[in-house]
């Protein structure tokens, strides 16, 4: 949550003494979407909420993972990761966005995941009183992210149907004080496609304003808008030097809890990451970094057959939650689904609705409300994640039907 939603400050009701948190500290909550996946283990529901799959990653990946740690490879990489993972990132970003190079050398940091790379970015590169612009609905490490940063944000609304926002709106969300925009493409939790006409707004005014964008792009393989459905702005013209890439293993491999990530940024960029990164964690770790190299040089078969199942599992429960009585947002990207509670919830209380589906339900989703800044808007909101086999959803389906 922003600093405006939850917690205590000084002088407003802190517990004084040792025990007092941080200012920055009492303005967010811990994860809702953590909390429910503690929720669903507490009562055995089949957990939809958090996004980690219930399948196997590559047995590329395992093995080469295996074959470090037997090699002992374990010991510190250099800090912003292992020079031969660096090199297969980058060979892996020019054969999938063909004109996009990147010096592995200068230009690579590679993190303790997506999260990681995230925070050292707004470290890195945002000053305190700073602005940093937001599309929300968002995703909820975003917000104190900025804070942590001693920054400032400013939102967006993304808008259903279609999750579009106004260009008029996007516009005076830009001032002097901007210093970034953070994108997520395709985006958690709606699954919407930045397009390209989106984009080069953003272009215009990131130029205009000498800002920067972050663009967090950990679903980029999981679309469903087929071929070049997926742009990243980095590769957008006017963004080349004024983007930072944000990406990781743990949702095309299947390996969240490897926490290996990086980001891609221009030298200059760069270095005020890994200088932030390497206070933070000194590293990720040695032997997944290499297990990383095969991932990167995994045929595009694979990245095919990847969007092709997802698609699947997609139509799958959408289809199920649209029986059920839910209003459904079939998403374009990512493996989310935004759903409308009022014709099962008509008292609007997206907290008590999700609590209940997995205490009573047996199903665990996460209540809207954690996605915007004022938790009114997320009253009739709840997401549900899909990285499930099909038998998980399946179970799940039979589950909500109890609902209608």
């Amino acid at each position: 949550m922003l600093p405006s939603l939850a917690g205590s400050r000084p002088g407003t009701g802190q517990v004084p003494g040792p025990a007092r948190l941080s200012a920055k500290a009492s303005t967010f909550t811990e994860s809702v979407i953590r909390d429910m996946t503690r929720l669903a283990v507490a009562h055995d529901a089949v957990n939809l909420a958090q996004g980690f799959p219930d399948f196997s990653c590559p047995v590329e990946l395992k093995d080469a993972a295996k074959a470090a740690i037997d090699a002992d490879v374990n010991q510190y990489a250099i800090t912003w990761g292992a020079p031969a993972f660096r090199a297969a990132i980058a060979a892996k970003v020019a054969g999938a966005y063909p004109g996009w190079t990147v010096d592995p050398d200068t230009e690579i940091c590679v993190t303790c995941g997506a999260t990681e790379a995230m925070i050292a970015t707004m470290l890195g590169l945002v000053d305190p009183g700073e602005e940093v612009i937001f599309f929300e609905p968002f995703y909820e490490n975003y917000g104190p992210d900025a804070i942590l940063s001693g920054a400032t944000p400013r939102l967006v609304k993304l808008r259903a149907p279609d999750w579009s926002f106004d260009e008029a709106e996007l516009r005076a969300a830009f001032t002097d004080r901007t210093r970034a925009i953070v994108i997520n493409t395709p985006h958690n939790p709606t699954g919407k496609m930045f397009g390209r006409a989106e984009l080069d707004l953003i272009a215009e005014l990131c130029q205009r304003y000498d800002a920067l964008v972050v663009t967090d792009e950990i679903y980029e393989h999981i679309q469903y808008l087929g071929p070049g459905g997926h742009i990243p702005p980095a590769t957008v013209p006017g963004l080349e030097d004024r983007t930072v890439t944000v990406n990781a293993l743990s949702k095309t491999y299947a390996v969240t809890g490897w926490r290996v990530g990086w980001t891609i940024a221009p030298a200059a960029l760069t270095e005020g990451i890994r200088k932030t990164h390497d206070f933070l964690t000194v590293g990720a770790a040695a032997p997944l970094q290499a297990a990383g190299i095969a991932a990167m040089g995994l045929p595009a078969a694979y990245y095919a057959e990847l969007a092709e199942s997802y698609q699947a599992r997609r139509d799958l429960l959408c289809a199920a939650l649209a029986d059920v009585g839910f209003g459904v947002s079939r998403p374009d990207g990512a493996y989310y689904v935004m759903c409308d509670t009022r014709a099962l919830d008509p008292a609007g209380d997206d907290v008590a609705f999700a609590r209940h589906l997995v205490a009573d339900i047996g199903v665990a989703c996460v209540p809207g409300s954690s996605f915007f800044a004022d938790p009114a808007d997320g009253r009739h909101i709840i997401r549900f994640a899909f990285p499930k086999r099909e038998a998980t959803l399946l179970e799940a389906a039979a589950r909500l039907r109890t609902l209608s």
